[in-house]
């Protein structure tokens, strides 16, 4: 058997570790999208009764805009990568329908 027809042994198969990281990784921004406050007053609030730390508004304002900079990039990070294992999917089946040039 020619290496071009052996394309199944390059798949890996995901482990149940590999699996519950990927999906923490969807549910951890995520989570953070839908339980952040929506005014940086509310969430100097929650940061001052779950640290004991005070945050000026300023700082409130900037450490949210951060935190949903962060969540959305690594979502849209995430999107990109299911893409293009979506895309590897796709170019798989294709080459496992092309005749191999065995001699």
């Amino acid at each position: 058997m020619s290496a071009c027809c052996d394309v199944a042994s390059d798949r890996k198969k995901p482990t149940w570790l590999r699996r519950v990281q990927e999906i923490s990784a969807w549910v951890l921004p995520s989570a953070i999208l839908v339980l952040m406050p929506k005014c940086p007053a509310c969430l100097a609030a929650h940061v001052a009764l779950w640290t004991g730390l005070g945050l000026s508004l300023t700082t409130a304002t900037y450490l949210r805009w951060a935190l949903l900079f962060l969540c959305v990039a690594s979502l849209l990070f995430l999107i990109v990568k299911y893409l293009d294992r979506l895309g590897a999917i796709f170019r798989y089946f294709k080459k496992e329908t092309e005749p191999c040039n065995t001699k």
